[in-house]
């Protein structure tokens, strides 16, 4: 039978809950990193005893050396300051992250489906836990490498972005001028983004042990999968 059987009992198993949770996590996830946006405020010291000002946006997919800091021949200080951009690209491990996030909520979405209502056609068979084991296991290992990456990513940003990094890539700072980042954009939902990366991590890879428990590599043999290849007959009474 290939109907629809809707059974919300498999929500209060492992299986089904984890897999409840990683659907909500992984929402968290791509929302806290894939829709940022943020602007700085740097504040430029000059010798003459003058202060300015001025500041720049960046936001998702982070690919900071587009950012403009300084327009071509502005004046700041009394000197006219080249155009300026800022240092670094971390878009590629935004991207990857947000990717695995997308994709892990899209099949955590479709086994619920199957879990709510085809647990009679998952179970029948030893292909769906198997391949839903290795996909999960996979997945488990990609949220370690995209949350790594992306973490050393959040680092880069970081750095470009505040006093340090400003001051190293504007020719300005330190010679007529000290640059100091007085406004910063929060970050508080990019740091979010990499602590949901790893707990996404935990629990893909918790999940595939109670994923593996469904396949025959854990389940032992049924009653009927071996018969035995004799059968021994008790010896006749002697007359």
């Amino acid at each position: 039978m290939t109907a629809l059987r809707l059974n919300l009992s498999p929500l209060k198993e492992p299986l089904g809950f984890i897999r409840l949770l990683e659907w909500i996590f992984s929402i968290f996830a791509f929302a806290t990193c894939g829709g940022y946006s943020g602007k700085n405020i740097v504040s430029l010291f000059c010798k003459d005893g003058g202060n300015e000002t001025l500041n720049f946006s960046f936001s998702y997919p982070f690919k900071l050396s587009q950012v403009l800091l300084v327009a071509n021949n502005s004046a700041y200080c009394n000197h006219t300051v080249p155009e300026t951009h800022l240092v670094g690209d971390a878009s590629s491990s935004a991207e990857f992250f947000v990717a695995i996030s997308v994709l892990a909520f899209l099949y955590s979405m479709a086994t619920l489906v199957i879990y709510l209502g085809y647990m009679h056609i998952y179970r029948d068979s030893n292909f769906g836990p198997v391949a839903d084991f290795l996909l999960t296991s996979t997945f488990a290992v990609l949220w370690l490498v995209c949350s790594s990456a992306w973490a050393r990513g959040l680092h880069n940003v970081k750095y470009a972005t505040n006093s340090e990094g400003i001051a190293a890539t504007l020719s300005l700072c330190g010679g007529d001028a000290s640059c100091l980042v007085t406004d910063h954009a929060s970050m508080r939902s990019l740091n979010v983004s990499v602590v949901f990366g790893f707990l996404n991590m935990i629990l893909w890879a918790g999940n595939a042990w109670f994923l593996y428990k469904e396949t025959s590599w854990h389940k032992p043999p049924g009653p009927n999968a071996a018969q035995p290849s004799a059968v021994r007959t008790p010896p006749g009474a002697g007359i």
